[in-house]
């Protein structure tokens, strides 16, 4: 029998957890390096520090250990520099922003500046956008202006997730079991099965549910809400008959049930932005009905050819929502707590998307390298929103609306070295994108204006960057880019009519350096920014009554700084680390919005005679000015494995949550963390832990309603479990 040493048993056990985080080279001296990160940024595998482009990637174990807790795609939020992440629909419809830059918009046909893409399919309707994290490769967080390689509604940037992908190698897989408090279980698991010689299978399932355990006072019910079902499915089949063709098919589908968002009456006391009186997260006082129920579906097929100097690509794609209805009392509380009783109903009776794109990219030897494409998007989409009497649970009302939405688009992209250390990249798409909106049914709603509108946009983008290698180990990289996102249009409602806000455009300057330091026993970021959008659509949600009403804001500028860092202290202790600063403000002093009406709030705007507030200097709605994260894990090599301890930390600095400032609206900062303790084993096939979420039970106001009463909504609640992980 060999035995090892202490330093291979740290190896060892630095190895095993590569799969889930602590990836690492081993040199000739047995010391650990950060290993070489891979993203496709640039639509090609690429070194993260030849990218010129501000990147981070999730992957492994510090996504394990955010979602240990059964937690949806929320919890990403603040997790890299310049990310955040909410919704008011709870686990359905999150809401994406970067560098601040983002859309308040809860309603169905809601467009965001952020583009989620999934395994290379685009996931253009926000509901589309919270399908759950399991069996993937990574998470790659691309900040800034993407229009030219991702093209459509990318302004902001791109969250892009990557499946882990079937292999002809072996039969191999893992399984991941956690229960955590409030009977809060997480089950996930994958198998890769080679069929043949040439056809290969991977199954992936995800099962999380959550029991009810928030007390509705109202009607006598114990652990009545804020319980949750999912469960998510993907099949992959890979066939490679040979070394010059691949062909890669993909089928998912999502179903979720539960409580929706708990709004909750006067939750803020007047006058601050602290809990009112008496409050107590496990109890509430409503009268109306909280649920919601998702169902989507969706399928890809990438397929490649290796034609010797250049590969073609052809990627189709299908995301469907055969249902959805996310309903809640929006008053949040029962007559005596509320001036009028208000609850709503919002959802889809069914949503389908196509997209087909072509790219062929080049594989020169020389200086010269390029790639080019065509792309095509077509989506139909029903959606409505229902009003209900909280006292009958009948309803009172109901508007539907139907929209078409077609865009296709050119692009070309250009890489030359123009020596061994300059390298110039340059880009430019042109996109058409039309949308076609008509109100379908409107019953107890007498609607304003027209029924129906019609956009389009014909739009070129591009950008252009440059790398300077100043060593083996150091680049910086300078970029100025473009983007745009295409009219959006609101439906009508008893007192607005249909909306509509133009197209918004982005110019974008950065410069950043990125450096292997310690001989990469440790590996630093840093970036500079400044933008300028024109148009930028905003939402205008509540005010005077339960509506969502677009406008656009002349112009909108922010800047800032992000920085990455992460490094092994010692073969033992690894440390990660990020910031950023976000600087965001709208400059447009014609624009004036409504204010809180029946909630009474404290404005800290301007107001103008008519009633309505100045918005002009005000930051972006959920946009905060400071973000850190930082993690730890250290690692003890014991005889038969090996124990560990990791934590994580994230912390955001204050927030507004609508265009205008009131003291009651401004969301107090806040700081969350987590701690995991564990052991591992049979060089890491198998691992136990213990862990905790929240662990501080940091309690904080997060979202509010402004048309009725002080409502509000709160972060989760801290959470501890254990979790069993295993591979074959």
């Amino acid at each position: 029998m060999i035995k090892l040493s202490k330093m291979h048993k740290r190896l060892l056990a630095l190895s095993a957890v590569m799969p889930i985080g602590s990836a690492f080279a081993q040199t000739a001296a047995t010391e650990p390096q950060l290993e070489t990160v891979v993203v496709t940024a640039q639509r090609r595998a690429e070194n993260i520090k030849d990218v010129p482009v501000s990147v981070s990637l999730l992957k492994a174990e510090k996504l394990d250990v955010l979602l240990s807790s059964g937690q949806d795609i929320r919890v990403l939020a603040g997790k890299v520099p310049s990310l955040n992440v909410e919704s008011s629909n709870g686990r359905t419809f999150p809401r994406f922003y970067i560098r601040g830059y983002g859309n308040t918009d809860f309603s169905t046909f809601a467009s965001q500046p952020v583009s989620l893409v999934y395994d290379d399919v685009v996931q253009e309707n926000g509901i589309l956008k919270g399908f759950p994290i399991f069996d993937v490769a990574g998470v790659e967080v691309l900040r800034g202006p993407q229009g030219t390689l991702f093209g459509r509604n990318t302004p902001a940037g791109v969250v892009k997730f990557e499946s882990e992908k079937p292999n002809l190698k072996k039969i191999e897989g893992y399984y991941n079991l956690s229960w955590a408090t409030h009977n809060t279980v997480n089950l996930e698991g994958a198998a890769n099965i080679p069929l043949s010689n040439e056809w290969a299978m991977r199954v992936s399932t995800l099962r999380q549910h959550r029991d009810d355990f928030v007390d509705n006072t109202f009607t006598k019910q114990n652990d009545e809400l804020e319980g949750y079902n999912e469960h998510a499915e993907r099949v992959q089949f890979l066939y490679k008959p040979s070394t010059t063709f691949d062909a890669l098919f993909n089928v998912h589908q999502r179903s979720t049930t539960g409580s929706a968002r708990l709004f909750r009456a006067n939750l803020i006391k007047r006058g601050t932005n602290d809990f009112a009186d008496g409050y107590d997260f496990t109890k509430i006082n409503t009268n109306g009905k909280n649920f919601q129920n998702l169902t989507t579906n969706g399928g890809s097929a990438r397929l490649t050819w290796d034609l010797g100097s250049v590969r073609l690509f052809s990627i189709t794609g299908y995301e469907g929502v055969d249902n959805y209805l996310s309903r809640g009392d929006i008053d949040g509380g029962a007559p005596g707590q509320v001036p009028f009783p208000v609850e709503t109903g919002g959802g889809l009776q069914g949503l389908h998307q196509y997209s087909q794109e072509f790219r062929v990219e080049s594989k020169n030897a020389g200086p010269l390298n390029w790639q080019t494409g065509v792309y095509y998007f077509k989506e139909s989409a029903d959606g409505y929103s229902n009003n209900y009497n909280s006292d009958t649970g009948a309803q009172t009302s109901h508007l539907a609306s139907h929209q078409n939405n077609t865009a296709y688009a050119a692009f070309g992209s250009l890489t030359y070295d123009l020596s061994a250390d300059w390298i110039l990249r340059g880009g430019v798409r042109y996109t058409h994108d039309e949308k076609d909106f008509a109100t379908t049914s409107a019953i107890n709603v007498t609607q304003i204006g027209p029924k129906s509108v019609d956009t389009n946009k014909n739009k070129a983008n591009w950008d252009l960057s440059a790398t300077y290698k100043i060593n083996p180990d150091v680049n910086a990289y300078a970029r100025v880019a473009t983007g745009f996102r295409a009219p959006s249009i609101a439906a009508a409602s008893a007192s607005v009519p249909i909306t509509v806000a133009d197209a918004e455009t982005i110019t974008s300057y950065e410069a950043g350096i990125k450096a292997d330091l310690f001989n990469r026993r440790a590996r630093a970021t840093l970036s500079v920014y400044n933008y300028d959008v024109k148009n930028q659509q905003l939402t205008v949600v509540g005010g005077s009554s339960n509506v969502t009403k677009l406008i656009n804001a002349a112009k909108t500028n922010g800047r800032g700084i992000e920085a990455d860092f992460e490094a092994f202290i010692t073969p033992d202790f690894k440390v990660t680390a990020g910031g950023s600063y976000n600087y965001t403000k709208i400059d447009d002093p014609s624009l004036y919005v409504a204010q809180c009406a029946t909630a009474k709030c404290t404005i800290t705007d301007p107001i103008a005679a008519n009633g309505l507030v100045s918005i002009n200097g005000n930051p972006l709605p959920q946009a905060p000015k400071y973000t850190v994260n930082a993690t730890a894990r250290y690692n003890w090599a014991l005889a038969n494995g090996n124990l560990f301890v990791l934590t994580d930390w994230a912390y955001r600095s204050e927030i507004n949550f609508f265009l205008y400032e009131a003291k009651e609206f401004t969301g107090k900062s806040m700081v969350e963390g987590g701690l995991r303790v564990g052991y591992n084993w049979d060089g890491g096939k198998y691992e136990i832990a213990g862990f905790a979420r929240n662990i501080t039970n940091t309690q904080r106001i997060i979202g509010a309603i402004d048309f009725n009463n002080l409502t509000g909504f709160v972060n989760e609640p801290r959470q501890f479990g254990v979790q069993f992980k295993g591979n074959f």
